[in-house]
């Protein structure tokens, strides 16, 4: 039997296994999971690790990566691995906002509000006797390191990976759980939003009807069932890809509690959006891939400790901003639209994308390179295209939204400006933009501690209509026309 020595934080243990495993078995035997943006396929190179001893010779993408990658090495014996430190560090949005003004909490002494993301998990621990907050914590989703987005995740849970998948989130959030209560026990009831697939991964359900055509899911949850020994309320998502994280959302907003049309949207790996009209909630999603995220950028990362989070011109140079002004690691979701926008002001991106130089340099460690530019150009065209979609089927335009709210944990810290400059926002509705924070997290909250909000909220799906933009020939002619940079809504 062979032995695996794995080195993290400074600190080494030793497992065993036989055979010729890919190394990325043997680490998920161990309990430890690298980062699989692109779903395993060694195209990424985010799984990059440091490999010794009886290991196979590199494949083409690894000869192309320059690395070892933990999706592609295969062991053939005795080895060293180092991986990096933890992202334990990631700066994950759990501001809500206000709290509702009347406390009707749900039956029980501790509750609980969790908001399931595709990259993040954010807790909310509460005294339901008194409506105070007691604590909070977050990390990210470990079901990063098998996919970075939900089809991803969708494929490996019906390749036989759905126990591990349900084993990573229901672990994770226990801990957080655990972690938030510091020592005064687990809630009795908890509310736990997320989109329609992390719902079905939390309780172990069979994602294939999500996987194909015509993509309908076979629930949509506003169902109690039991996990960690309490009660758990699981609201009502509105479409397979459209899920309760935008129902509470929307129930945070209020949007639905005024006359005037609003627009919702959660910019991230799936992008969701809704409009509010006459009374009727539109609802879409569309693929905008992980690159929001850092994800299957180059030089991207998450919100950690030295990532570039600001960039902007000046004296027309770019200058940047680092979380913690620590030494840049890297670029995060912000810092990339930031700095695409600068680019375009400084004329170094054209309206194409196409760049002067061979790569945009954001510092010393730190560029963009032309396939990053292309990934944010995809991106920005779904989600710009999803938008213009919903109000021609609702039958109007950007002039009738009286305020555009932007919701989730990439939203919260989007320079609002950048995102108008590269099209990816409505100039039109920068002075009505608002920003909400982790609104998902905050319509579960707000169910936790007034139960009369589980009716409003399961009102809110039975008012939405889904507006399917899969093969419609008006959305890839808008989605084409969005490609190119600048403000042409």
């Amino acid at each position: 039997m062979a032995e695996l020595t794995i080195w993290q934080g400074g600190k080494a243990r030793k497992v065993s296994f036989e055979g010729t495993p890919l190394l990325d078995a043997v680490l998920r035997e161990a309990g430890v999971f690298t980062p699989h943006p692109c779903g395993g396929r060694g195209t990424c190179g985010k799984c990059a690790v440091q490999l010794s001893g009886a290991v196979s010779e590199p494949n083409d993408a690894e000869k192309k990566a320059g690395v070892r990658l933990s999706c592609q090495a295969v062991l053939l014996g005795d080895a060293v691995v180092t991986l990096a430190d933890t992202e334990r560090d990631q700066q994950i949005e759990t501001a809500i906002g206000e709290q509702p003004g009347v406390l009707r909490p749900m039956d029980g002494r501790l509750g609980a509000a969790v908001d399931i993301g595709t990259t993040t998990i954010a807790v909310k621990l509460y005294d339901l006797l008194s409506g105070e907050c007691i604590g909070t914590a977050a990390d990210l989703n470990p079901q990063r390191a098998v996919a970075a987005d939900v089809m991803g995740r969708i494929g490996a849970a019906m390749q036989g990976d759905l126990k591990l998948l349900q084993a990573q989130v229901t672990e994770k959030v226990e801990t957080l759980l655990r972690e938030a209560g510091k020592g005064v026990g687990m809630p009795d009831v908890l509310v736990i939003t997320g989109n329609t697939t992390m719902l079905y991964l939390l309780v172990g359900r069979d994602p294939t009807c999500l996987s194909r055509a015509p993509f309908l899911a076979d629930t949509l949850f506003d169902t109690d069932v039991e996990l960690f020994g309490a009660r758990v309320y699981l609201p009502a998502c509105m479409n397979a890809f459209v899920g309760a994280d935008i129902t509470t959302a929307v129930l945070a907003s209020g949007m639905c509690d005024k006359e005037a049309a609003a627009l919702l949207c959660d910019i991230g790996t799936n992008g969701e959006m809704a409009l509010w009209k006459d009374g009727t909630l539109y609802v879409t999603s569309t693929a905008a891939g992980p690159a929001f995220e850092g994800a299957g950028i180059s030089c991207g990362c998450g919100s950690v400790r030295g990532a570039i989070d600001r960039v902007w011109l000046e004296d027309g140079e770019l200058h940047v901003h680092t979380l913690g002004d620590a030494e840049a690691v890297g670029v995060c979701g912000s810092g990339l639209i930031d700095a695409i926008a600068a680019g375009l002001q400084s004329e170094q991106i054209d309206e194409t994308g196409a760049m002067d130089e061979d790569e945009l340099v954001l510092s010393e460690n730190v560029a963009l390179e032309p396939q990053d530019i292309r990934a944010v150009q995809l991106a920005k065209a779904a989600i710009a295209a999803g938008m213009e979609m919903l109000l021609e089927t609702a039958g109007t335009d950007y002039g009738a939204v009286d305020k555009l709210y932007i919701a989730g944990g990439f939203g919260s810290h989007l320079n609002v400006e950048s995102a108008a400059v590269i099209g990816l926002l409505p100039e039109t509705l920068k002075d009505r933009t608002v920003i909400l924070g982790n609104a998902a997290l905050a319509g579960a909250v707000q169910v936790l501690l007034d139960c009369e909000a589980r009716g409003t909220l399961s009102g809110i799906a039975a008012k939405s209509t889904h507006v399917n933009l899969g093969g419609d020939p008006k959305f890839n002619e808008k989605y084409v026309e969005k490609m190119f940079f600048g403000d042409d809504f």
